[in-house]
């Protein structure tokens, strides 16, 4: 029996109109980065595994797909080597085997790989380098709604460079992506010296990233079992009494500020951060930008590499996750042996962004458009004569195709409307006969006659 076909959970297949529509995305986004000066580069899908571990986070780490060595990296391996003590009888050490048999892994995201290459290649750029990339990248996660073990990011980022400045820049691109776009969005931004300086005057200063990995996902679990999960951590009620009160903060940016100024009064790198916001958002209000914009303390980013401003983009009008998230990192280059090398960036999610865009129902429809004209085929002199006429129009920008074998206009009508193309050009005897073309609007069966050395200057007509 013949093995039905299917792909990865997680994963998915993408038709010409779903293509379509992804590139309408891809050339969108990739023409804001090059408007603020920013330049393209692409690495390798697979990295070094001691590239990629440590750099996300206990559970980041979890989700990173590690690549065989080869087809028979099993060979040879003496198992027992690997067997722990369980509560009923030996295991096997999971993580020590995958790093004796995988060297590599799928990258989890383009921001890690794109401090390995700034190291790799810092006598061949110039900095402060800025820099976009659009690639695919994996994750070991549980397929859902919006979540996806294969996805695209469009990411932007400048290393080289602390001013803020570069934060305002990140806030307006992606202002002017979702403008273009047509999307509603809301930009939250926090920065990790704050949740620093929490977790200081909370008086678990070494619980930072216990912090951090909890509050993040107060959007999904609610704040009481992010309470929960805080005691899970380790940190006692004294200090969830004192961080309960910053998530449910209200008011405007310059209240939640004040309000923040005095929560953190003992806390050096907590005011630091608060000063760092105040800035961002002087700045932003100098600029102004169109979409939503909050301050939101109890945003956190999960990634361990954060240190100062971090971003969260959420569509208002269609319930999904983030579709765009980054933030400052101060020395993520250090561990690759380049240190004090400050960067900050943002990664637009092109699969969620799709999915809210599709569900809105904003694709322009010359975005989505493939073939607007197919020219029937009704025997060899008929083609002869189309050919050129194929050419001019293309030559001026119009998508046109003939139907490549002669057989009945029925058939060839039902091709054009599978692949919803809105006109026929109808060629057959008369019309080589009289020298003209009839187009057909397939939509309202209204036609017109239109001579043939005029048909290119006629394109408002079957536009």
């Amino acid at each position: 029996m013949a093995q039905k076909p299917a792909i990865p959970k997680g994963t998915r297949d993408f038709g010409p109109a779903e293509m379509a529509g992804r590139n309408y995305i891809f050339d969108t986004i990739r023409s804001v980065f090059r408007c603020f000066g920013y330049a393209p580069i692409e690495t390798p899908s697979i990295e070094n595994l001691n590239t990629l571990l440590g750099k996300y986070g206990e559970e980041g780490d979890k989700l990173l797909f590690k690549v065989l060595n080869s087809g028979d990296a099993f060979s040879g391996i003496d198992f027992k080597q690997f067997e722990v003590s369980g509560e009923e009888d030996l295991k096997i050490n999971s993580n020590a085997l995958s790093l004796r048999v995988c060297e590599k892994g799928l990258r989890y995201d383009l921001t890690v790989p794109f401090a390995r290459f700034v190291v790799q290649h810092q006598n061949e750029i110039s900095f402060p380098f800025k820099r976009y990339q659009i690639q695919p990248v994996w994750r070991a996660d549980r397929p859902q709604k919006g979540r996806y073990r294969e996805f695209y990011q469009c990411d932007v980022d400048v290393i080289g460079s602390k001013s803020l400045i570069n934060e305002l820049e990140l806030v307006q691109i992606v202002d002017m992506v979702f403008g273009r776009l047509g999307v509603n969005v809301t930009i939250k931004i926090n920065n990790r010296k704050v949740l620093s300086g929490l977790a200081e005057v909370a008086g678990c200063p070494d619980k930072l990233i216990d912090l951090t990995v909890a509050i993040d996902k107060i959007d999904k679990i609610g704040l009481d079992a992010v309470k929960d999960e805080l005691r899970e951590r380790g940190l006692d009620e004294k200090a969830i009494k004192v961080i309960e009160p910053v998530l449910l903060l209200d008011g405007t940016t310059c209240e939640k500020i004040e309000k923040m100024r005095y929560i953190l009064a003992s806390s050096n790198i907590g005011m630091t951060g608060i000063e760092e916001l105040a800035e961002l958002f002087n700045l932003i209000d100098g600029v102004g930008i169109n979409q939503d914009l909050e301050i939101d303390l109890s945003l956190a980013r999960g990634l361990n590499y954060y240190t100062g401003a971090i971003f969260e983009v959420k569509a208002n009008d269609y319930a999904i996750g983030s579709i765009c998230g980054g933030g400052r990192y101060d020395n993520l280059t250090g561990v690759f042996g380049l240190p004090d090398m400050s960067g900050v960036g943002i990664s637009f999610g092109a699969d969620r962004i799709y999915d809210v865009i599709s569900g809105l129902d904003k694709f322009p429809k010359e975005a989505i458009e493939g073939t607007k004209i197919l020219f029937t085929n009704m025997g060899q002199t008929e083609v002869k004569y189309s050919l050129p006429l194929l050419r001019a129009l293309r030559m001026s920008g119009v998508n046109c195709e003939i139907y490549p074998e002669n057989t009945k206009l029925k058939k060839q009508f039902d091709y054009a409307d599978k692949k919803a193309i809105p006109y026929l050009a109808i060629v057959g005897g008369d019309e080589v006969a009289g020298g003209y073309v009839t187009i057909k609007n397939l939509s309202t069966g209204e036609q017109h006659k239109i001579n043939a050395d005029t048909l290119v200057s006629s394109i408002a007509i079957i536009k």
